[in-house]
């Protein structure tokens, strides 16, 4: 009897997190996890026990992404505003770079799809979420506390519209295709940030 080849379970999951990222939680088959992750039904639920225990896996995995991208300009950036711009410019650069269609942000997708049916989908994006406002919020304090940023601003606030404007420029990345105008956008956006150094509250 033929055994089945071993999986990369990374490998597996990078595969899943592209397919539900591409078609959504509700538009992926089971027939469609078969052919992107190369494996038959019962060893995807041997591995990952069920789909909406794959898709909150990969939910997972993509905001694990994204937190370690931003900890890493952090890492290699002189100050917090240089990573925070570092981090929103990285948007307009690899919808330029990238060969694979753009998408809107993975959390966003999932907590505006999600249906009634399916409420940890849509919990579990929304923390995700807050985690990341959470973070940029952080980042801000950080930099008031350095004197990057004056004590006026509200670190809530800019964290709010941080992540507001991330996402316009996901949602104009996807309408779009991925231009130069997706990365002026994002430049644009990036120039803001830094322009907090010299900006008093109002």
């Amino acid at each position: 009897m033929q055994r089945a080849a071993p999986y990369d379970r990374n490998e597996a999951l990078k595969a899943a997190q592209d397919l539900f990222w591409r078609k959504g939680y509700h538009a992926t088959s089971l027939k469609d996890l078969e052919a992107a992750l190369n494996m038959k039904p019962g060893s995807i639920y041997a591995a990952f026990k069920s789909k909406h225990a794959l898709y909150l896996t990969c939910l997972e995995r993509y905001f694990d992404e994204t937190v370690a991208a931003l900890d890493a300009r952090l890492e290699a950036s002189p100050t917090v505003l240089d990573a925070l711009a570092d981090f929103v410019r990285a948007f307009g650069r690899e919808h330029l770079a990238s060969e694979t269609p753009v998408r809107v942000c993975m959390l966003v997708k999932t907590a505006l799809e999600a249906t009634e049916d399916e409420p940890e989908l849509r919990d579990r994006a929304q923390a995700y979420l807050l985690k990341m406002r959470a973070a940029f919020e952080t980042c801000f304090r950080q930099a008031q506390q350095t004197g990057e940023v004056s004590g006026d601003h509200d670190p809530a606030q800019l964290a709010v519209n941080l992540q507001a404007d991330i996402t316009a420029i996901r949602i104009e990345a996807q309408q779009t295709g991925g231009s130069i105008t997706t990365a002026w956008l994002a430049n644009r956006k990036a120039q803001d940030v830094l322009a907090l150094r010299d900006s008093p509250a109002h």
